[in-house]
């Protein structure tokens, strides 16, 4: 069974969900050369309007903010970014996906989708919510917001432990049904919701076998970044110029609630908000309240920018 044809569509997956949208608007795929590698990336929106780029976590891609670029796109010109490794983009060539590498990335990604000029606003989940603030800290008057997603300086052993068990799960399955079955266990979501999905996150290959659609490296344990130390994070965050939201899942096992309440603190005009029946994939797993906190603080953050 051809994995596109799986699941609800965006749209009735959306309705089901209780996003509200005005459009149904579909994504544009992409690609941009930089830093030696191609990546893909999803087009929402008007290029005219302001422009949001949208960095995914670990093992996801640019469809895992669908139920927000959706509702934002007749307003906001959105860019979805596989990030290396991930998706449809390249996956690196030595294997490095390190804090480092990424950020190489986002120096040459951004100019080249000509987000150098005017700024921007930039939402990142999880691992893309480290690189986004971390790339917040080093250009400084470049962001018209940011906004974090269940990621801080810190995090929890538990949580870490958690997701890196189930990436080291069998990676090469019979049929997508197999990993359906492990991700409706693993999230809770309904089958529809899920199958809708996973036809973005896994593919086939010449054997049969059904696998994911990033790089297996970055499956295996030990992989740390260890030189950047949550002092040296820290020191990043403080560093930030620009209004910005932090949210968290309130059933997070990743991302402690001390460190967000800490992260409001050290950062003057900070927004910290708990999303409610939420998990680490806040985004997925409560969308609307996710999207209600994300869109007032674009509207506040655009209307500073704007002069208001």
């Amino acid at each position: 069974m051809a994995s596109h044809s799986l699941g609800l569509s965006l749209h009735e997956a959306a309705r089901r969900v209780g996003v509200p949208f005005s459009q149904e608007n579909e994504p544009v795929d992409r690609f941009v050369d930089a830093n030696g590698l191609r990546f893909h990336y999803l087009e929402w929106g008007d290029p005219a309007c302001p422009t949001v780029l949208m960095l995914h976590g670990a093992s996801q891609q640019g469809h895992s903010w669908d139920f927000i670029s959706l509702p934002l796109s007749p307003d906001y010109h959105v860019l979805a970014l596989d990030q290396r490794g991930h998706g449809d983009s390249d996956w690196a060539p030595d294997g490095d996906y390190s804090l480092d590498a990424m950020q190489g990335d986002l120096d040459a990604v951004i100019p080249a989708l000509g987000l150098d000029e005017g700024g921007f606003h930039l939402i990142g989940h999880s691992m893309g919510g480290r690189n986004s603030f971390v790339w917040a800290s080093r250009h400084p008057r470049a962001l018209r917001s940011l906004t974090v997603v269940d990621t801080g300086p810190e995090s929890v052993r538990r949580g870490r432990q958690r997701i890196q068990q189930f990436r080291e799960l069998p990676d090469n399955l019979d049929t997508l049904e197999e990993f359906a079955d492990r991700i409706q266990e693993y999230t809770g979501r309904s089958r529809e919701q899920v199958l809708g999905a996973l036809k973005y996150s896994i593919r086939q290959g010449a054997n049969g076998k059904w696998t994911w659609k990033y790089d297996r490296v970055m499956r295996q344990p030990g992989r740390e970044d260890n030189h950047w130390t949550p002092e040296r994070l820290w020191e990043c965050w403080r560093r930030i110029d620009c209004p910005t939201l932090v949210t968290r899942g309130d059933r997070s096992d990743i991302f402690a609630a001390e460190t967000m309440e800490r992260m409001g603190r050290e950062m003057a005009g900070c927004v910290t908000v708990t999303i409610a029946n939420a998990g680490h994939l806040v985004q997925g797993d409560n969308p609307p309240d996710f999207l209600a906190a994300a869109r007032a603080h674009l509207e506040r953050a655009q209307g500073l920018a704007d002069g208001g």
